[in-house]
């Protein structure tokens, strides 16, 4: 049985900025929250908002859930990261992810293809980095270091960082949902940031974290919501299911409507789909299942959440990352999965 820690899930930003980020940083690290994390999507960056809150707290761990390849070189990345850990004294863990084709390649302007074998250097380059050991260099397709490609002036020579680094080591967690993209985060990160994570269906992930090494880390968000009426409390856990399922890929390649499959509610997942592509938003919502949104969320009653939060104790997560509106929540939350 695992012993869960909880992590504040901060998230990227709507319209507009987060009206009291920094209260709620600060009475996350006085509550006993072991971590905090930013995310981007295509408006605020991650770190940005890291740092700020890494300067007005002093203990809690920052994290990025997560930093989106595209848009950064390795390098750039590292030079954040290596900035903002030293900034913080040690404080920081890296969250990378691909994101999705629609992103990457109408925000950024880059192809997404080939986004394990781009992960897995754009890792291995960061940890050069970090380690300092030596010049950086990289012979892989994606990243290559030094650049001798089209346009190059052929003078380009491997370089090791001028500072150096807090750690020689910052840890880095995957966002990752496919199966091989799981057992990649397994094989080379510290962590894993699922999307979506069951406690009572072990089997969608087993064969992909068969090869986690010891103190790897999965930090995974529930949406927690305590009240008596646990089907109007399943509403914006469906909200949520059924933008991602419906609307954050293309018809062809979603990986959320994917991931939903693999989780036994195939045709479920194909439903929302088509009433999200119809116009038909409120209905793709309400095709939901509550037993699916009620698997990988924590709500109801006091007592009900705290024995739900049995089956997460027994599963392989070693923090909830939950999303708190209010001090008062946020302590709540703390007495309940830190007992």
């Amino acid at each position: 049985m695992s012993s869960l820690s909880i992590g504040l899930q901060l998230g990227y930003w709507q319209a507009q900025p987060p009206p009291d980020l920094i209260g709620l940083a600060q009475a996350a690290e006085s509550a006993g929250y072991d971590s905090i994390w930013t995310a981007e999507a295509w408006g605020s960056d991650a770190f940005t908002p890291l740092a700020w809150i890494g300067a007005h707290t002093s203990k809690i761990r920052l994290g990025t859930s997560v930093v989106q390849l595209s848009a950064r070189t390795p390098t750039a990345t590292a030079m954040a990261a290596l900035t903002l850990d030293h900034l913080s004294k040690g404080r920081l863990t890296l969250g990378l992810g691909v994101s999705g084709p629609q992103v990457v390649e109408g925000w950024y302007g880059q192809p997404f293809g080939k986004p394990l074998a781009r992960t897995r250097e754009y890792i291995d380059i960061i940890r050069q980095v970090i380690a300092r050991e030596r010049p950086v260099k990289n012979d892989g397709p994606h990243y290559p270091l030094p650049y001798h490609g089209e346009g190059s002036w052929g003078l380009g020579k491997p370089l090791k960082s001028i500072t150096h680094p807090f750690r020689k080591e910052i840890p880095i967690f995957m966002g990752a949902e496919g199966p091989k993209n799981v057992a990649l985060a397994a094989e080379i990160a510290d962590g894993w940031l699922p999307l979506y994570y069951a406690p009572t269906r072990p089997e969608v992930y087993a064969d992909s974290l068969r090869h986690m090494k010891p103190g790897f880390e999965i930090a995974q968000m529930a949406i927690f919501n305590i009240t008596d009426d646990v089907a109007a409390g399943l509403m914006p856990v469906k909200m949520m299911l059924g933008f991602y399922i419906g609307g954050m890929g293309a018809k062809k390649h979603n990986f959320h409507m994917n991931l939903m499959g693999r989780m036994g509610f195939e045709a479920e997942a194909k439903k929302i789909q088509e009433l999200f592509f119809a116009g038909k938003r409120e209905e793709a919502v309400a095709a939901v299942p509550d037993a699916f949104a009620d698997e990988i969320s924590l709500v109801g009653p006091v007592e009900r959440i705290k024995d739900r939060l049995q089956a997460w104790r027994e599963s392989p997560v070693t923090t909830l990352l939950v999303t708190a509106q209010d001090k008062g929540q946020l302590n709540t939350l703390a007495e309940l999965v830190l007992g």
